[in-house]
């Protein structure tokens, strides 16, 4: 079926590049800077991610940066010369980059002001925003019309979890997410944070528990908590290089949650890596709406 528009997201989505190239889905490539090398994260294709974590152990510390609206308007304008486009963003409370990509928009729809262009924020980030691309692709295959898609994302953005704890708080401590004073008192008594995508589309703390086993138990259990429909569900456990616990976790998941039709492991983008560091840890999924 020949569609009129493009579906189209960013690589913060962690959209695995394989999955993106097999259902045409054109994926704007965000910046990220290791030792002073700026890189253009391209979802697992050339095996960065690894390579990112062991430089982090090793002390290197990585940053991420705005893509300016000149570079959007360079990905967007050549489909709004040929067809319609519907855009979903990782969210606009995580960075200002949402910013430029409205300011693209608005030039651009002037320039041509025939075309259809449509821009939704997820609130979302990492593999719960890629579920959402996923779920709309498949309404987008039996050719729903893109206001129906958009309005679908809309309507299931604050379905899409992600909860998760990191192997060191000292990379939430450098993102400002939690005070020196904290990540010092919490490693000496190895307090682990569980946090979790809030309603509002931003990384917050949901709770704590002591030790990294009870970490992992608390994943799983929120996976059992906020699950819908799991026997047609594909669950994501996405890590920072920390394969050996990712296949723990998800044994655990299998045991509280037998019927769910699939679990995956994915390792963590380099993106959203530079920020949650190696040993994060998380569960990713459609579920009940967002508790906080």
């Amino acid at each position: 079926m020949v569609k009129d528009y493009v579906l189209m997201s960013d690589s913060d989505s962690d959209l695995y590049f394989e999955t993106a190239r097999d259902k045409n889905i054109p994926i704007v490539k965000m910046p990220y800077t290791l030792d002073d090398v700026e890189y253009y994260d391209d979802n697992g294709a050339s095996g960065a991610e690894k390579k990112l974590f062991d430089r982090m152990r090793a002390g290197s510390k990585p940053f991420t940066s705005l893509l300016p609206t000149p570079v959007y308007i360079d990905y967007f304008e050549p489909i709004l010369k040929e067809k319609d486009l519907l855009f979903l963003a990782f969210s606009s409370q995580m960075s200002t980059t949402f910013q430029n990509v409205l300011a693209a928009q608005e030039e651009l729809l002037q320039k041509y002001p025939g075309r259809k262009f449509i821009v939704v924020d997820t609130l979302s980030i990492s593999m719960p925003q890629a579920l959402l691309i996923l779920g709309a692709h498949a309404l987008y295959e039996k050719g729903a019309p893109m206001e129906e898609v958009a309005q679908w994302v809309l309507d299931n953005r604050l379905k899409s979890h992600a909860w998760f704890t990191v192997g060191d708080l000292v990379y939430l401590r450098r993102g400002g997410r939690i005070s020196p004073t904290s990540a010092i008192v919490g490693t000496m008594l190895d307090i682990k944070p569980i946090l979790t995508l809030t309603k509002a589309g931003k990384l917050e703390a949901h709770s704590k528990v002591q030790g990294r086993k009870k970490a992992m138990k608390a994943l799983a259990e929120k996976v059992a908590d906020f699950i819908e429909n799991p026997q047609d569900q594909t669950v994501i456990v996405f890590h920072g290089d920390s394969h050996d616990e990712a296949e723990i976790l998800k044994t655990q998941i299998k045991n509280r949650v037998p019927d769910i039709k699939e679990i995956k492991l994915q390792m963590i983008g380099p993106v959203i890596g530079a920020h949650a560091g190696p040993g994060t840890l998380a569960v990713c999924f459609m579920g009940r709406e967002r508790p906080m």
